[in-house]
């Protein structure tokens, strides 16, 4: 059985520039998302329940082993990078890790992601990966564990949060994607002999075809503006008597102004809903 952890290399401390939106990291600060760590602690306790292998993958480029050495000095059985230059969109991860573990020669049987990163993430390349692949998904996750034989010897149980404060207990077969929030579980620390071998290992790198390009187009985002209504042109030879036309201001019945002048604020509330009472008879 085989149990991969994916990890993202992101910036915590990343700007945004607030007229572009485009995101900027620094490289000496790059680690792991937290949601990611929680997904590699999920990764190494089923592993060890199921006795299976841990794969830590991530795509990226060099910079990224960093992410993956960590993964190694904490527990994990193997590390995988997937030569990804620049940062493509959530389709296009989801492309690399798949065809990255095809052509490694890695057939996982649950795949364990962050929920989203701190750098822009949508969270979306999860449920794309189990496209792919063909598995079970369940997604937004804040507990998972064995389900002890409840619907099969190789099965999972998962909470999933829900709005309202409620949440949802979910029976997840296998091969599945499951993508768990941040902050359920601390990922271990790592011990002093494997820190030391993890810095020396040898990550094996496989580099495969970028995604193809989407057959969808998509312009710029905007404001949804419904479409203008078609009117009459007012009806008049001057432009004093086209705007009486368009506001009605002479259109009986009109009500002349009225000054009142309650005594009590009992006195005003009765005026008040009088009135709005007079406008309800009207419009009707």
């Amino acid at each position: 059985m085989l149990i991969v952890a994916t990890l993202h290399r992101t910036d915590p401390r990343a700007t945004v520039d607030p007229l572009t939106g485009r995101v900027g990291t620094e490289g000496y600060a790059g680690t792991a998302s937290h949601a990611d760590r929680c997904a590699l602690e999920h990764a190494l306790r089923l592993a060890e329940v199921f006795g299976a292998r841990c794969l830590a993958v991530t795509a990226g480029p060099p910079e990224a082993e960093e992410v993956l050495r960590e993964a190694l000095a904490c527990g994990a059985d193997q590390a995988l990078r997937i030569e990804a230059p620049g940062t493509p969109d959530p389709a296009g991860t989801a492309h690399l890790l798949h065809a990255g573990l095809a052509a490694h020669g890695a057939r996982p049987d649950l795949v364990i992601c962050g929920d989203r990163s701190a750098d822009g993430a949508t969270g979306t390349t999860p449920a794309l990966l189990a496209g792919l692949l063909g598995a079970a998904q369940a997604l937004g996750l804040i507990e998972l564990a064995e389900d002890n034989g409840t619907t099969g010897p190789a099965a999972l149980r998962a909470v999933r949060r829900l709005d309202g404060g409620r949440a949802e207990v979910l029976a997840v077969p296998l091969p599945a994607v499951c993508s768990v929030e941040a902050g359920q579980v601390r990922l271990r620390r790592a011990s002093l002999a494997g820190t030391l071998a993890a810095r020396t290992a040898a990550i094996p790198v496989v580099s495969v075809a970028a995604a193809p390009a989407s057959r969808v187009r998509t312009g710029p985002v905007r404001a949804y503006r419904p479409r203008p209504r078609a009117l009459p042109a007012p009806a008049g030879d001057t432009p004093r008597a086209r705007l009486l036309a368009l506001t009605g201001a002479h259109t009986p019945p009109r009500t002349s102004p009225r000054v009142l002048t309650p005594a009590s604020p009992a006195e005003a509330a009765d005026l008040l809903l009088a009135e709005l009472r007079g406008l309800s008879r009207d419009a009707g």
